[in-house]
Formats: structure tokens, C-alpha cells, sequence
């Protein structure tokens, strides 16, 4: 198995909760959210510039779209958003109870849909749901059965999409049509051992292997399509969140990380959480697709 060490902090965001890294190939910037802010960032790995766009409410996951500006899920619903993040109108409810779910982590899929997922926040029953937005804004609830709705990921090939239960540590896979998208059944992939992280958020690589943040583990995991172990990162924080591909050739692994409810002794002994880390890889991702609505 290779190891990656030598990842850094490149921007000390020190987010609650960071999470859903998406870069942009048009403007060579990565753009990520701190849920609980709320806040959409914006970070230039070359100037180091770094912007900061409010959120009205908690944002757990958004797009870039082709016409310029995001498609964001929050915690009320789904929501139209121009470049300097302000709203333009809702176009989905969140179809579980706003007191008591938001939204959580999704993207968009090579058919320009943009899928996000619910955690249920008393985590006493299994009414997350996964949910899928159409181009034409038509929405619906895809899959439920779920606690925290985490880990969404399509291989480049368009014939499998990777999904994630994190409390439940479980990669579930469902196969794909590769023209049309329509998805089956899904199956359990890999169920990671107790007390060395749970599977947070997940980007794919050109290989078609799967690269999952371990919440409360410390590393990143690449998997196989069969869920094989292949490689890791080493972290220097306990709870990375999400992970990304970007830099011009696609080979810096952007790592996302929480410091939210973690106690002083926590955080003296991990100063670095909710910071945005990046590493060098030997693979390459595939450029994130964009919103066609």
C-alpha cells in the first residue's frame, strides 16, 4: 500500500465544519463550504487569494453551474445562486424536517444533475434521503434508509455511483447506464472496521478509484472499485471531511476538515482542524462536472 505524507495546510480557514471541495477548471480556484458559518470560499492556490461569501442559512453542498454562479443545498432546500453567492430563488423544499435534517453532501453528475443528501441530526432513526435535481428542476427523493447521506462520487466511465452512510461506516455502489444515468440497486461495497475512521466525503479518480476522507481517522483512504485499500494520506488533523481534486493537471488532493464540537484538549492537540490541506498525488481526477438548469 503507498502512503502520501508531506500534507500541509494551505489555508488556515480554521472552518467549523469544512466540507464539500469543488474546483473550478474555468477559473483554477477551489471553492469549498464551512457548513455551520455559513460560508462558500473561495481560494486561489496561486495568489493565495482567499473570498468569503455568506450563506443565509447552512450550506452542505453546492455545484458550480454552466451559465455561471451555484446550485447550493442548504438546510431549507435547494437554491439558485449567482457568482457573488446571493440567492436567486429556491427551487426545492428539503423533503425531511428542516428542525431536524439539512442537507449535507452531494455534486453534480456527468449528466449535468445535481444530487444532495439530508442528515438526520437526532440521529435516532434512518429518515435521510439522498435526492436528485434535474436540469429542468424537477426534483425527487432517490433513496432513503440513511442517517447521514455522505461519500457521493460517479466513476469516470458513468456506470457506477458511490454513496456513503458515515455513522453506519458503509460504501454503498450502484450501478449505472452509462447514456442515460438511470440508477440500480445498490450494494454494499466495503463496511470499514470500527474505531479507525468513518467515511466521510469522496472524489473519484481517473482510474475509476475512490478516495474517501475518514472522519475521526486521520487519513484519507484510496480504494479500489472493488474496495481494495490501495494508498493513504497521513493528515496532521483527526477529522477531514471531504476531498478534491484540482491544480492545472488535476493532481492536488484538497482535503477538507472540521473542528466543530471537538474540546479545547481537541484542538491544542490538533491546531490545524478546519484548515484546507492539499497533497500531490500520482493520479490524476476528472474535471467536476457543472449544473446544466
Amino acid at each position: 500500500m503507498k502512503t502520501y505524507e508531506g500534507a500541509a495546510s494551505v489555508l488556515s480557514a480554521q472552518a467549523s465544519l469544512g466540507e464539500c471541495p469543488v474546483w473550478s477548471v474555468r477559473e483554477r480556484a477551489l471553492y469549498f463550504a464551512d457548513i455551520l458559518a455559513p460560508a462558500i470560499h473561495r481560494f486561489d492556490p496561486v495568489s493565495r487569494a482567499h473570498g468569503i461569501l455568506p450563506m443565509p442559512e447552512h450550506v452542505g453542498c453546492f455545484g458550480l453551474r454552466r451559465d455561471g454562479g451555484f446550485i447550493a443545498a442548504m438546510r431549507s432546500g435547494v437554491f439558485l445562486l449567482d457568482d457573488s453567492g446571493r440567492v436567486e430563488r429556491k427551487v426545492a423544499d428539503n423533503p425531511t424536517d428542516p428542525a431536524h435534517s439539512r442537507f449535507n453532501d452531494g455534486r453534480v453528475d456527468a449528466w449535468g444533475r445535481f444530487w444532495c443528501g439530508t442528515i438526520w441530526q437526532p440521529r435516532d432513526q434512518d429518515r435521510a434521503v439522498l435526492c436528485r435535481l434535474d436540469p429542468d428542476f424537477s426534483f425527487r427523493v432517490i433513496a432513503g434508509d440513511l442517517l447521514v447521506s455522505n461519500g457521493l462520487a460517479f466513476s469516470p466511465a458513468r456506470d457506477r455511483m458511490y454513496h456513503t452512510d458515515t455513522p453506519k461506516h458503509v460504501l454503498y455502489v450502484y450501478p449505472l447506464d452509462p447514456v442515460t444515468g438511470h440508477l440500480g440497486g445498490r450494494t454494499v461495497l466495503k463496511r470499514f472496521p470500527e474505531g479507525q475512521g468513518r467515511p466521510d466525503g469522496a472524489a473519484v479518480d481517473a482510474e475509476g478509484c475512490y478516495w474517501t476522507a475518514l472522519f475521526d481517522g486521520g487519513r484519507v483512504v484510496r480504494l479500489s472499485p472493488t474496495g481494495e485499500v490501495l494508498a493513504e494520506v497521513e493528515l496532521p488533523v483527526r477529522w477531514p471531511t471531504m476531498v478534491a481534486f484540482g491544480g492545472p493537471d488535476l493532481k492536488t488532493l484538497f482535503v477538507t476538515s472540521s473542528r466543530e464540537n471537538r474540546s479545547a484538549q481537541e484542538l491544542a492537540q490538533y491546531p490545524l482542524s478546519g484548515d484546507l490541506f492539499a497533497v500531490t498525488v500520482d493520479v490524476s481526477g476528472v474535471p467536476e462536472p457543472e449544473f446544466a438548469g
